[in-house]
């Protein structure tokens, strides 16, 4: 064999090598990670429960929603720390804070979008919105193209009593029950009765909605005055919903992951 022929087929064998390379890595997508200013809860205030609703298909959409990997949640580090000091005065009083959603990324939003203009995709409608018209749900400000979650210092939540029972796993078509009826006929979450279930898209879920009373009411002050004392900032709409202030990216929407390997250090 000439030198000539074997140089050939030398620069031919790197040619396939080289045009084979792309297609092995073609899917290969390096995911963004979260700024050195998030960090996992469970690192900072780990004897807080977590029940991380949108990586499981108990949600009002009835199915895990995009971008929730794992079910950890990420928030960043002044919320963290202020949720640390909640859990701690509440300890004191027997009751433990239990987490529904934290840091949501801009691709779960894009979810929610979606779904809510599928008019014909009513799964989970007899759970978390019974009274409202699916096609209202932008309109009526229960659904948005943007949410405060992204930016990480916006958590949803409820309070428990100690010890906690466990909380069954939700059986997907099993039969639904208004989140506003009474507790005892609700889906058996194990977190105290705040009058209306997680994520309930009804006027009942507004936080001093005056038809709320007697224990219910009780429990929903409490969480509102612990977070407050720790910089947390209500949504009236919304009794589960507080936010930390000052927010840390109080511009930016993210779209890493909820997952342990989108942090420093997992």
């Amino acid at each position: 064999m000439s030198p000539l022929v074997s140089l050939l087929r030398v620069l031919t064998a790197s040619a396939v090598a080289l045009l084979a390379l792309p297609a092995q890595t073609a899917g290969a997508v390096t995911e963004p990670r979260a700024p050195e200013e998030f960090v996992a809860l469970r690192s900072a205030a780990p004897t807080i429960i977590q029940e991380m609703r949108y990586s499981t298909p108990h949600d009002f959409m009835g199915v895990p929603v995009d971008g929730y990997r794992q079910p950890v949640c990420l928030v960043t580090r002044p919320a963290a720390e202020a949720l640390r000091l909640a859990q701690r005065k509440l300890l004191r009083q027997g009751y433990s804070l239990k987490m529904y959603d934290c840091y949501r990324p801009q691709r779960a939003v894009d979810h929610f979008v979606r779904w809510a203009e599928d008019l014909q995709d009513e799964a989970m409608k007899a759970e978390f919105y019974p009274r409202v018209d699916k096609s209202r749900l932008f309109e009526d400000g229960y659904i948005a193209e943007k949410s405060g979650h992204s930016r990480g210092s916006t958590v949803d939540l409820t309070l428990v009593k100690l010890p906690a029972p466990p909380t069954r796993a939700y059986v997907p078509g099993e039969p639904l029950v208004p989140c506003y009826a009474p507790q005892a006929e609700r889906f058996p979450d194990n977190s105290v009765d705040m009058g209306t279930g997680y994520d309930c898209f009804d006027t009942l879920a507004h936080t001093d909605d005056p038809r709320i009373q007697g224990v219910a009411r009780a429990n929903r002050q409490l969480l509102k005055s612990t977070l407050a004392e720790v910089g947390f900032t209500n949504l009236p709409e919304e009794w589960w919903h507080f936010t930390h202030r000052p927010e840390v990216f109080p511009d930016t929407y993210f779209d890493f992951p909820v997952a342990w390997r989108s942090v420093a250090g997992s």
